[in-house]
């Protein structure tokens, strides 16, 4: 038979074990770590590089002074990690150097080392990244910058990381975008019309908390939440646009406020997006040349494709799209995979 006090020791030990599981549970379930923000010094130090671009960018044009000048491609590596699939992308840029340049901004607490390939290749300066926060934001922007000071040459902007894989040959994506090499200064003419494929959504189910995530009006006025949207972080981008994301200062201020919901920023799949949708929406495709698989992902991680996963059908399956354009690139790759994707580069992924 029950005493008396029972219902007590059950009401105490109900509230010693909530009690107890709100002491330990960050123990076993961390949650994530306010990033550190931004300095005054690096956000000077980035307005004064943005503000170079944009002028040196109004005042160069020199490629008039080529008899056959040639549009180049600037691939924008943003990694904190060595870039395992180096010899991939070196066979994919091989024979080509007069079409492309390529920028990379390692963050400098991780250390990584310089690539081994015979091809050139630009480490700009950085500054510590930190994953889903606005830091990333900067570095993106800050390689926009040094590629448009390095080489009026560069028309498009091609973001991609130490995890991603190109699925087609050099001469197809070149193509794709700019046109034929042999009539491709032609492009220097039509840059207005230049599109900019980055992802721009705004029906993801998750959208009301990411725009909450500072507070509930702490984007206001500047960004409505019927403006406010969210996309790949990996883009394609045409000058134009380049130049208008480096003259942006208005949206920026919203986008570097902390967040109140950890669980619910990220600043990198918005920002871009948000902005070219307000500046240039006729002007955007609307989705991504990266292919991302998001089935069974982990702690907001794609699907990495392992060793065993590589075969021809996955390059091929990873070029389909619902858009007039196959895939371009493809995420998330680990190292191992690096030996079968070279065993197949020249017969399947850089044969279109």
């Amino acid at each position: 038979m029950l005493s008396s006090s029972s219902p007590f020791l059950y009401s105490f030990a109900l509230f010693l074990s909530l009690f107890l599981l709100l002491l330990f549970a960050p123990q076993f379930f961390p949650s994530r770590k306010q990033p550190s923000p931004i300095s005054l010094q690096d956000e000077l130090d980035d307005l004064h590089l943005f503000h170079q671009a944009t002028v040196v960018s109004s005042l160069k044009v020199s490629h008039l002074g080529i008899a056959h000048p040639k549009p180049k491609i600037a691939f924008l590596f943003l990694t904190n990690s060595d870039l395992v699939f180096a010899p991939l992308w070196e066979r994919f840029f091989q024979g080509h150097n007069q079409f492309y340049n390529i920028y990379i901004h390692a963050d400098p607490s991780s250390k990584v080392p310089p690539p081994k390939w015979a091809i050139s290749a630009n480490f700009i300066p950085a500054k510590r990244t930190d994953r889903a926060s606005a830091t990333l934001i900067s570095a993106e922007r800050r390689l926009l910058a040094r590629a448009i000071l390095d080489d009026p040459l560069n028309l498009y902007f091609a973001l991609v990381s130490q995890h991603c894989i190109p699925l087609h040959s050099f001469q197809y994506i070149y193509k794709s975008l700019i046109g034929n090499p042999a009539e491709a200064s032609r492009a220097f003419l039509s840059q207005p019309s230049h599109k900019s494929f980055i992802e721009i959504l705004s029906n993801e189910p998750t959208l009301q908390n990411r725009y909450i995530a500072r507070g509930k009006n702490a984007m206001l006025p500047e960004v409505t939440f019927e403006q406010f949207k969210v996309g790949s972080q990996f883009f394609i981008l045409s000058k134009k646009h380049a130049l208008l994301i480096l003259k942006e200062r208005k949206l920026w201020r919203k986008f570097r406020l902390p967040c109140l919901d950890l669980d619910s920023c990220y600043p990198e799949e918005h920002y871009f997006p948000t902005l070219l949708s307000m500046a240039d929406p006729e002007g955007c495709s609307h989705y991504t040349l990266t292919r991302v698989n998001w089935t069974n992902s982990v702690g907001g991680h794609p699907h990495t494709y392992h060793a065993l996963e590589v075969s021809p059908e996955l390059i091929h399956n990873l070029r389909e799209s619902n858009s007039s354009y196959s895939y371009f690139f493809a995420r998330k790759f680990s190292p191992e995979a690096l030996t079968p994707l070279m065993e197949i580069a020249d017969s399947v992924i850089f044969r279109d």
